[in-house]
């Protein structure tokens, strides 16, 4: 029983939604290959809930969207606030800079041809837009593995203080294609151009 309520708990904490009972037992069907008593399983969530509820912990456990997800106490909303808008307003890096805005002129591009272009791999760059929600994924691309697609968000136009993609600064020579070693010449323009609407948008906050 206790080592059951705490493969409930590990599945829940590593859980990015809420997740129902009936998912819970599905993967505890499928990791002990035995039948699993839904009765036991909602035991174990209200001691679960129970144990969270202590003062000794910042958050606690939640039913919410028909699911069970852990979720920070009232109480320490504010601080967590300042954390996430302090996050938020982190200047972006040079090379954060450089993928978003291949993305942003090239949308929708997979991360190949992104990396075609820089000539470094981009994994955690792109990983970090992601987590920032400046750019999303829309659906795969056609030919060989068939890559995500990536697009700018909502939240890189009101990030950038743009009304579309349209108003996006116009540089001519993208169109040119690539040089001889696979690297798009444009790229220091792009970046400068993207900086600059930075700078005009949070002097307009």
């Amino acid at each position: 029983m206790e080592l059951l309520e705490l493969q409930i708990e590990s599945l829940i904490f590593i859980s990015s939604e809420p997740l129902k009972p009936e998912d819970l037992i599905a993967c505890l069907e499928a990791y002990h290959k035995e039948k699993i008593e839904p009765t036991l399983v909602m035991e174990c969530l209200e001691k679960i809930k129970t144990k969270y509820a202590s003062d000794d912990f910042a958050f606690e456990l939640n039913e919410i969207a028909e699911g069970f997800q852990f979720l920070t106490k009232a109480a320490y909303h504010p601080i967590v606030r300042t954390f996430l808008n302090q996050m938020s307003q982190k200047r972006l890096s040079r090379t954060a800079l450089e993928t978003l805005a291949i993305i942003a002129y090239k949308q929708p591009v997979s991360k190949p041809e992104v990396e075609r272009i820089r000539g470094v791999n981009c994994d955690h760059t792109i990983q970090k837009l992601l987590e920032k929600e400046l750019i999303t994924m829309e659906g795969r691309a056609e030919g060989p593995g068939k890559p995500i697609l990536y697009v700018t968000s909502e939240k890189f136009m009101n990030y950038f203080g743009l009304k579309s993609i349209d108003q996006l600064p116009n540089i001519k020579e993208f169109n040119h294609g690539f040089n001889e070693v696979g690297e798009e010449i444009p790229i220091e323009r792009m970046v400068m151009d993207l900086e600059q609407d930075i700078s005009a948008n949070k002097n307009n906050e």
